[in-house]
Parts: structure tokens; sequence; C-alpha cells
């Protein structure tokens, strides 16, 4: 006699209080801090004012939990007899999606609102929504994260696969992180700075808080298997908290300026918001040191650590989300306006010389933190084959370890600081980020290390060494490591960078100068991987074809050198009239010597690539005759005899028929 099971049901007790909490903290320092006050001109009522920071809290927890039960779906719950778990937690998600894309639409609508100073009912503000709210930054690009929620909502719920919800995740974290475009941070004066720094931070707080929330929603249903998914979960939660910490610290510093910041209303909501974090670390250490190793099926020991840590979590999304329309104590321009200033962000760096090459530099804190932990990671995963007693050749870390260096140095020091006023300089930061930094990267085999040293999961879940795996053997991959594909998208890509609008917008917009960095990087590490790589990944071609395809990339390559050396009108024409540098050259000639490093750039590089796939094919070469050898001592020249009979055969039948 069978009984029949009661479906799990999703607890709304976790849901409960963290909406609750969020939102009572958001209504109580906003009244505090003067939000919900009306304005002295174009105020847009109390409605619109008191509605702002709720729509805020609840856009931001539902993104949270949206984000969070795709994780769980891709990468955290192992995998039973089948995906059903999987596609519930797909399911909710597009639940939480719903709430998301409702509450982030509001927020658009409300924004509009408060910005044009109308009320709720105001005839005209339907009018100047529809006709601007695409034309405002701020709105902009709260409607794209919008857009963003009504995808992801959608894709949840036709999703299937792991690999689905894996993109569903990253389109959820784009979505999320693109808000750091408005806010405070978005027009300070350290706006790079500020804007990075909020992105990661968000990045952290949302997987931080959608991992848990994600958990508390999907326990009933996770059952034997919550201890291994809250201890997967754990290791995310440490990196989170490790960025919000770290960017929460430089948010502090850029927005309040001193000491004397902290008694205004900004600065005692970051002491706040740093209080609950550091609380949040405490109590994440002592679950991952005590309660995960006694979590039991039905969760006891799990659900009011739960409640509690998701409480403070969402308490600081509220401070959040006042802080974001809060004045912080250092205004917003504090430095003396200039056309330079104006248009890139930064003040004019003035005449170069020569050893500002080495000298100067101005710490682009993202890239130098991306950096740092590629080199702490790879330095771990050296020191773990060590500890095992496996080796590890010294001279890949070397080179690691100086490719990082290149690009700190590309992205932080002098080819950065004048590059984005100089097309010229600007050369040169593009040629050491795409054909220097990927060349000593490349051979250092980092894949190679991570499979070596990550360990591997046998519950069918994705963690890092299955989704290295999984990446490296995808059809896209297979696609994009054809080295003809690669070398087009390593040159064409570079012609229709530079005679497009886009090389305006990298030097104009800080999101446009990101994409220009990832992509020169990107194209080139997979164009440097596809010739010399040694890590894992689709078939080798030979290297007598690898030879041409180098050549053959590299005369078109030259090519573009010679034709922007040869230009006779200006690219980017607006913004370098704009700027008008009265110590710069002329920008034609600037232009022109853009060519010339760009046609001699690349001789070195390109020499190096010859040598080493040289090398390999002569490596190659020695590897078969080593093991035909081999065979023909095992086998007593078997092949070597069939052939000799083969040819007598051939013998015979030509004197038969003579």
């Amino acid at each position: 006699m069978s009984t029949a099971t009661a479906p799990a049901r999703t607890p709304i007790g976790p849901v409960a209080v963290v909406g609750v909490s969020g939102l009572v903290v958001a209504l109580v320092v906003s009244s505090l801090a003067g939000v919900l006050s009306p304005l002295v001109l174009d105020d847009p009522g109390p409605l619109v004012r008191w509605s702002l920071p709720l729509v805020r809290v609840v856009s931001d927890l539902a993104s949270a939990a949206t984000l969070g039960l795709l994780l769980l779906a891709a990468f955290l719950v192992p995998e039973r007899r089948s995906t059903e778990r999987r596609v519930q937690a797909s399911r909710l998600a597009a639940v939480t999606g719903v709430i998301w894309f409702v509450a982030a639409g509001l927020g658009v609508f409300f924004t509009f609102a408060s910005l044009a100073g109308l009320r709720l009912g105001d005839p005209e503000l339907g009018r100047q929504f529809l006709t601007f709210v695409w034309s405002l930054e701020v709105t902009r690009v709260l409607s794209i994260s919008t857009g963003v929620a009504l995808v992801v909502t959608i894709g949840a719920l036709l999703a299937r696969s792991r690999t689905a919800y894996a993109w569903l995740a990253a389109a959820t974290l784009a979505g999320i992180v693109i808000v750091a475009l408005t806010g405070h941070s978005a027009g300070s004066a350290s706006h790079e700075d500020a804007v990075n720094s909020l992105g990661v931070h968000l990045v952290g707080v949302t997987v931080w808080v959608g991992g848990l929330l994600a958990i508390a929603l999907m326990q009933p249903r996770i059952g034997q298997d919550l201890a291994a998914t809250v201890g997967r979960y754990s290791v995310l939660a440490g990196w989170s908290y490790a960025a919000v910490a770290v960017t929460g610290l430089q948010q502090a510093v850029i927005r309040l300026g001193s000491f004397a910041g902290i008694t205004s209303a900004y600065g005692a909501m970051v002491v706040a918001k740093t209080v609950i974090i550091l609380v949040l670390g405490v109590i994440g250490w002592q679950q991952r040191r005590r309660v995960i190793a006694t979590i039991s099926t039905d969760g006891t020991g799990f659900g009011r650590l739960v409640l509690v840590e998701l409480g403070l979590m969402a308490a600081a999304l509220g401070l959040g989300a006042v802080l974001g329309r809060t004045p912080p104590p250092v205004p917003d321009a504090e430095l003396t306006p200039s056309a330079v200033l104006s248009i890139t962000g930064f003040p004019d760096p003035g005449p170069m010389s020569t050893a500002d090459w080495l000298t100067q530099w101005r710490p682009n804190w993202l890239m130098l933190a991306i950096a740092v932990v590629a080199v702490g990671l790879y330095a771990a995963g050296v020191a773990r084959l060590a500890r095992r007693g496996d080796a590890w050749p010294v001279h890949r870390t070397v080179l690691w370890t100086l490719g990082w260096f290149a690009f700190v140095w590309a992205t932080s020091g002098a080819p950065d600081i004048w590059g984005r006023v100089q097309f010229s300089v600007h050369m040169v930061m593009h040629m050491v980020v795409a054909m220097v930094v990927p060349l000593l990267l490349v051979p250092a085999a980092p894949l190679t290390l991570a499979l070596r040293t990550l360990p591997s999961r046998p519950d069918r879940t994705w963690g890092p060494r299955e989704l290295i795996l999984q990446v490296v053997h995808s059809r896209a991959m297979g696609v994009l490591a054809n080295p003809v594909v690669a070398a087009v998208l390593f040159f064409g890509s570079l012609a229709a960078f530079y005679w497009s609008p886009l090389f305006e917008l990298a030097l104009t917009t800080h999101s446009g100068h990101l994409l220009m960095l990832a992509h020169f990087f990107l194209t080139g590490y997979l164009f440097t991987w596809v010739l010399i790589g040694i890590d894992p990944g689709p078939p080798k071609w030979s290297p007598a074809i690898l030879l041409f395809i180098l050549f053959a990339t590299i005369t078109f390559h030259a090519f573009f050198g010679v034709a922007l050396t040869g230009t006779q009108f200006l690219l980017a024409p607006e913004f370098f009239e704009q700027i008008n540098l009265p110590w710069a050259p002329d920008p034609l000639a600037d232009q022109q010597r853009a060519g010339e490093i760009a046609w001699g750039f690349g001789e070195a590089p390109t020499l190096v690539l010859a040598i080493l796939v040289a090398r390999q094919w002569f490596r190659r070469d020695r590897q078969e005759t080593v093991r035909l050898d081999r065979q023909a001592d095992r086998d007593e020249d078997a092949e070597l005899r069939a052939y000799n009979e083969r040819l007598r055969g051939l013998g015979k039948q030509v004197e038969e028929v003579d």
C-alpha cells in the first residue's frame, strides 16, 4: 500500500521577514533623512516620494531572489534521479521575476515623475513620460534593467537545462549591475571608481541575499541535500562578503570625503550599514564553522539562522535604497569644470614626458582588483599542487604574473591616463592589452592549472571545474576557437571599432570604455590561444595552417596601420574637437602616429608567436617520430614490411601487364 506524499510548500516566513524589514527600514530611514519631505520646487507629491524607496526595495529583493533561484538551479542544488528541483527553482524565479519587472517598471515611472516634478494626477505626466523617458540617462538605464527583468522572466518559464539557467543568471546580473550607472555614484567626481565599486557591490549583495533567500524558498524541496547546497552557497557568500565589505569601504571614502562626513545623515546610514555588514560577516562565519555540519534534512538548526540573516540583509538593502536618494557630504562636482573633465570624467593630464610612461599612475581599482585576484588564485593553485607533491613549471607562474602586471600598467598607468585624450597613447594601450598581455598569459596555462587543482562534483552539478569543461568543450567555443573565426574577430573587430561610432563611445562613456577593454583582451586572448595555447579545448589545427593564418592576420593588421597612417579625416571628430587640448599635437597628426604604432607594434609579438607555433610544429613532429619508432620496436617494423610487400605486389602486377 502506497501513501501519497504531500507536495512541498514554499515557506512564506522568510519572504515576509525580508520584505517587511526592508520596507520598514526604507521608510523609517527615508523619513529621518528627509528624503520623504516635500521638495521646495517641483514637488512630485507624497505618493511618488513615499513610493520610490518602497519599489526600489521590492525590486532589489525580487531581483536578488531571481538570481539566487537561477544560481541554485544551475550550480548549487545536487541532481538526483530527475531535474524536477531545477525546474521548480526556475518556475519560482519566473514568479520573482514578475515582481521584479513590475517593481522596476514602477520605479522607472516614479523616477521620471520625481525628475520632472509632476504629480501622478498631472495630465502632462503620461505624455512627457512617453516622450522623454529614453532621453534621460537615469530612466533610460532603469528601463533597460526593466527590459532585462522581462526577458529573464520569460526565459525562466521556458528554460529546461542548466546551460539556460546559467545564461539567465548572467543576464540577471547584467540587469542588476547596470543600475550602478544611476544614483550619486554615477555623477561623482571619482566617477569610474564609484560606478565600478557600486557595480561590484551590487553583485556581492545580490548573490549574497539572493542565494540565501533562494535556499529558504526551496528548502522543503531540497530535503536531504540541504547541507551540501548550503555549503556550496557559503563559498559564494564568502566571496560576496569580501566584495561587499571592500567596495562598501571604497564607496564610503569616495562619498564621505573625511571623518567629518560621518555626522551627516548620509554618514549615519553608512555607519549603520557597516555595522550590519560586520554582524552578517560574524553570522556567516559561524554558519560555515558550525551550522553546516549540523544541518538536518528538515532544516533544524538552519531556519532561525536564515531568518536572522535575511532580516539583517533586508535592512541593509533598505538602507542602500535610501542611500541612493540621499545627498552625500561630497558634492558631485568637486573639481574645476573643464571640457576634458565633462567629457572623459578625468581632469586634463597636461603634457606628457618620457618619464611619465613609468612614473605616472592613476589606479583603476576594478582592473587592479581583477589582476590581484587572478594572480592570487593562480598562486593558490600552484601552492595546492605543491602541497600534494606535484610540480608546476616556475616560468608559467612568472609569465602569468608579468602578464597581469602589464595589464595593470596599460589600464592604470600612462597608457590609460593619456590614452583618454590622445589617440597615439590610446593605441599603445590597445596593443598592450590585445597583443602583449595574451602572449604572456596564454603560455601560463591557467585552465590546465585550474582543472588539476579544483575538486570535481560527483552529483552532476556544475562546480567551477565542471563549468570550465562545459565552456571549453561547448559548441560555441568550437566555433569561436576556429582559427579563421578567431582571426576575423581579432582583426575585423579592430577595423569595425575604429571606423564606427564605437570608438567615440569608448572615449566618452565609462560603460563603452569597459566593453572596449573587455573586447580587446578577450579577442586577443582567443587568437593567441588558438595559435599557441596548451589548455584543453577544441582540436588544434596543423601548425602549417596556423602559421598561414597568423601571417595573413598580421598582414591585415599592418594594412590597418597603414590605412590609419594615411587617413586625411579625423576619427571621432566631435570628441577631439571638443576637448581641444592646447598642449597636444594636431589630432590628425596624432591619429597618423597611432597608425604607425599599430603597424610597428605587431611585429615583435608576431615574431614570438611564429617562433612558438614553429616550435610546436617541431615538437609535434618529434613526438610523432618517437611514437613511430616505439611502434616499430614493438612490432618489428610491421608497417614498413607491409609497405615493402605492397610495393613488391605492385611490381609484380606491372611485370604481368608487360
